[in-house]
């Protein structure tokens, strides 16, 4: 009876916690989207591009503050890490130093890579230009930021090197969501 009595007075107590019922409060927009997250850690997530089973595969990756094109376009050729390595793949070739990498202020991103690097695969371009194409969303997480997303199959990377250049269009990347 003990026993009953105090399971009882447990589950009265859990009950009346004085908070009276109300109604649903609204406050301010529904939820509308995922963007990019900023890790509290000084950390951003981006999106870089490897493939998996010969395409194009966006994998999420911590990259330590401040995060710029440089740095971003730099990691796919450091390769995939190995928890992406079960299902990645790279025809990136590897660098000991990031490429030099300029944008026009458009859709337009040049990486200079070094003249003893071999040309690029049309996938090894496709990685890139995924990358490039997606790295913006992920820069800025905000609205203004999501409009311009919205063109960025329209961006192109050029690879100059060894006094050639190859270019490729992001019009075959699927969004990271997608992936």
């Amino acid at each position: 009876m003990a026993m009953l009595s105090a399971g009882l007075t447990a589950a009265l107590t859990l009950t009346a916690c004085g908070v009276p019922p109300s109604d649903a409060i609204e406050a301010g927009e529904p939820a509308s989207g995922i963007f990019p997250r900023s890790e509290p850690s000084g950390q951003a997530v981006v999106s870089l591009y490897f493939l998996a089973d010969g395409d194009p595969k966006a994998y999420p990756r911590k990259i330590d503050h401040p995060v710029d094109l440089r740095t971003v376009v730099g990691q796919p050729f450091y390769g995939p890490t190995r928890g992406e390595a079960v299902t990645a793949t790279t025809q990136l070739p590897h660098l000991t130093d990031t490429p030099g990498v300029s944008a026009d202020g458009g859709s337009d991103v040049s990486i200079k890579l070094p003249d003893d690097v071999a040309p690029l695969s049309h996938p090894a371009m496709l990685q890139l230009a995924c990358t490039v194409a997606h790295v913006s969303g992920s820069l800025a997480a905000s609205p203004a930021n999501a409009r311009r997303n919205e063109a960025l199959a329209s961006t192109s990377v050029h690879v100059l090197g060894d006094g050639r250049t190859t270019s490729q269009t992001a019009d075959d990347c699927p969004s990271p969501r997608q992936s």
